[in-house]
């Protein structure tokens, strides 16, 4: 079995909702319900990277482990890598998780989705995840970010492109993209020496970088797309949503 580091990347510094990864919700802080996520997915090591000594000291309060990253990252890529390089200098990680710090619903049997793609097909270079938009007022919007890709088999799709267009054209489902990538470790650092690329400019979708390089994405189809916590609006939707659930434990 490869070795598996899931890494959470986490700053204070967020433009439409300061703070949010210790905003409270049902008694705790966002970023240990997206811990708690992690740790249930049973897949290996679960680190939060961070450049706030308050996110780190609440997660290890509930048990978790924190790693101090550099404040001024263009993204939470580089925040994975710069984590991974001080936490495995001795290169034993074969596949990193980059789950984001602001998705305290997402399912855990997502993440075990996404690491299987990379589990049976050596040729996927980064793993993601997607789910059939059924909302038709989803189509249309920009906020929406589809992939565009070709099915491989059961449930998984060989993403071709990423957009915040309505496409493909024609009959059929459309896709929602979830950002949570699985990464080969060789695959991460290639990403991360790329400069932007086109498309990733004028999109403003950060995994453009790679298919415009040819690195392969693909796609495994869940059921559910995870609430991702931008405003104040998403935070108490989140916290209605978790305050009846139990939480899941590591």
């Amino acid at each position: 079995m490869p070795d598996i580091l899931i890494l959470i990347p986490a700053r204070m510094a967020s433009t439409r909702l300061p703070g949010k990864p210790l905003a409270d919700i049902a008694g705790e802080p966002m970023i240990v319900h997206v811990w708690r996520r992690a740790m249930a997915a049973k897949l290996g090591r679960v680190l939060v990277a961070t450049d706030a000594p308050a996110i780190a000291a609440a997660v290890e309060k509930a048990g978790g482990a924190a790693v101090m990253t550099r404040s001024d990252h263009a993204s939470g890529t580089d925040r994975v890598h710069e984590a991974l390089a001080k936490v495995d200098p001795g290169r034993g990680t074969d596949i990193v998780v980059n789950m984001q710090g602001d998705l305290p619903t997402l399912e855990s049997k997502s993440l075990v989705a996404a690491v299987a793609v990379l589990l049976e097909d050596r040729g996927v270079d980064i793993a993601t995840l997607a789910a059939e938009i059924t909302k038709p007022e989803e189509r249309n919007n920009p906020n929406i970010v589809k992939v565009v890709g070709t099915p491989v088999g059961p449930a998984r799709l060989r993403a071709l492109y990423f957009t915040r267009a309505t496409a493909p054209a024609g009959e059929g489902p459309l896709y929602h993209h979830i950002g949570l990538y699985a990464f080969r470790r060789a695959a991460l650092e290639r990403f991360v020496k790329l400069p932007p690329s086109p498309l990733e400019q004028r999109e403003k979708l950060e995994q453009l970088r790679a298919l415009e390089a040819g690195m392969r994405i693909d796609a495994a189809i869940v059921d559910t797309v995870p609430l991702g916590v931008d405003t104040a609006e998403d935070l108490e939707t989140a916290r209605a949503m978790l305050t009846s659930r139990p939480r899941d434990e590591p």
